[in-house]
């Protein structure tokens, strides 16, 4: 059993070995009193013979993973890393914070909103949610029930640094996990660079649309 410094209490529930189309992983699932919900961590390797782990905290999304959806670009994220942590050890977190953290139904509804021409940051406002939700407390926790306190993190989002920093994990390098976009998720990826802060290195054509934007 781990405790972050907010208090955040998470315990290993189940533990196997999985094969997969990436690769031979080691899952674990977490149980915690905070949000009621199963996390999980995918990990390969030797992780107590690594002083800094690489590490992707990574958000469902149903819509991307399991029905192919273009809107975004989590099911090319997740899959890349899984192949770098399979080929390389380090840890995957499977966090169950749908939509940025808004949830499954509400994700639903600001993509309608989206089809009415408002971005996925003015969707979020308009639905009254912040730009993200996502919270940081549990994946720290996770991180120290599995002697894990140093890392380098694989993520284009410089608040997942701030957020798992400021929950006692030491990010000491970032290790960016950028995607081809496609004719669908091109403005999703603008938004994301020029209102999230998302670092990302946009084709030209795309960079050149985002400044007029």
């Amino acid at each position: 059993m781990s405790q972050d410094n907010t208090g955040s209490t998470v315990t290993v529930y189940a533990q196997t070995n999985l094969p997969t189309l990436f690769g031979e992983f080691r899952v674990t699932v977490f149980h915690n009193a905070v949000d009621e919900k199963e996390h999980l961590a995918i990990s390969a390797g030797d992780l107590s013979a690594m002083k800094e782990v690489p590490v992707r905290i990574h958000s469902e999304c149903l819509t991307s993973e399991v029905l192919g959806s273009l809107k975004c670009d989590c099911r090319e994220q997740l899959h890349a890393a899984l192949e770098k942590i399979a080929r390389e050890g380090g840890v995957l977190l499977y966090m169950r914070q749908e939509g940025r953290g808004i949830g499954l139904g509400n994700k639903i509804r600001a993509y309608a909103l989206q089809e009415e021409g408002y971005d996925t940051v003015e969707a979020n406002h308009i639905l009254g949610f912040p730009d993200d939700l996502r919270r940081y407390d549990l994946a720290a926790a996770m991180l120290r029930e599995m002697g894990i306190t140093t890392i380098r993190l694989m993520t284009n989002n410089p608040k997942k640094i701030k957020g798992l920093e400021e929950m006692g994990i030491s990010v000491v390098a970032r290790i960016p996990l950028e995607i081809t976009p496609n004719e669908v998720n091109r403005e999703y990826l603008k938004t994301k660079a020029r209102k999230s802060g998302h670092l990302l290195q946009l084709p030209d054509t795309l960079k050149k649309m985002t400044l007029v934007g």
